[in-house]
């Protein structure tokens, strides 16, 4: 029997407030890790420790932004004062910018490069520092799982998303080199994997899938009839994954991206 693990571990989640990084950091304590939820709004990371604390796990709130490697690294130090090691790193802050997107009455050619910039800058960098900055310590034990969120976005090309797509094809490739990086030049007890979500609800997309009275748009539609599981995916189905890639049920497991989708990269829509 493989044993998992999970006691004992700590865990940095960036974004750990949000929908998706906030139901795996619940899931991941409910498992014994202890959590520290690193975001930019002191209230609503709060609220997320709260929550685990509630639930009999232990948490700590962080404030740091993912692209300001000060405040990552007081955010490490915190960590490492309360807990004395880092074995996770989830990074599941990221986002989209609307003038990234492309909408079906505006071209290529109106995109904002500025915003392209940010969104590339949040998904991408805001992966690279907090695995620089957190990696670091990984490295230093000698044993980790570092855990980025990709998208279905990245392995299939979807219409308008051109900032947020291609930023995640890039934390695809980035994933993989990490993990050749730690396992050939620090240690081969250092794994690192990503996880692409198909499609969640969320505040950032929920106005582009759901009517205001819930029903259907036009592109909610087309995703689910897209979807062979015909439904969206709810957060708390990704914490098996992340549970899995963290533990060492998956030691032999490294540079690979799990899609949990459905089966939405599965068909061909034929």
């Amino acid at each position: 029997m493989i044993n998992h693990n999970y006691k004992n571990k700590v865990a940095i989640i960036t974004g750990g407030a949000g929908a998706l990084g906030g139901a795996m950091a619940k899931g991941m304590a409910q498992e014994g890790i202890k959590i520290a939820i690193l975001g930019r709004t002191l209230e609503t990371i709060q609220l997320k420790v709260d929550e685990i604390i509630e639930l009999g796990g232990e948490a700590i709130g962080l404030v740091a932004d993912v692209l300001k490697r000060k405040e990552l690294e007081n955010a490490k130090v915190k960590t490492l004062e309360k807990w004395g090691r880092i074995d996770i790193l989830l990074n599941a802050a990221g986002g989209n910018v609307k003038g990234a997107t492309i909408m079906p009455e505006d071209s290529f050619f109106d995109m904002n490069m500025e915003d392209f910039d940010t969104v590339v800058d949040l998904n991408l960098k805001g992966t690279v520092l907090p695995s620089l900055v957190f990696g670091k310590e990984i490295a230093k034990q000698q044993t980790g799982s570092i855990i980025n969120i990709s998208s279905i976005a990245a392995q299939q090309t979807l219409t308008r998303v051109v900032g947020y797509s291609a930023s995640k094809a890039a934390i695809e490739n980035f994933t993989r080199w990490l993990a050749v990086e730690m396992a050939q030049k620090q240690s081969n007890n250092i794994r690192v994997n990503a996880i692409a979500p198909g499609f969640f609800i969320g505040k950032q997309n929920e106005r582009l899938l759901l009517n205001t009275d819930g029903s259907l748009t036009q592109r909610g539609k087309t995703i689910v009839a897209n979807t062979p599981m015909n439904r969206f995916g709810e957060a708390n189905e990704l914490i098996s994954t992340a549970l899995w890639l963290c533990s060492d049920a998956s030691s032999f497991v490294n540079g690979i991206v799990v899609p949990v989708d459905g089966g939405f990269s599965a068909f061909s829509g034929v």
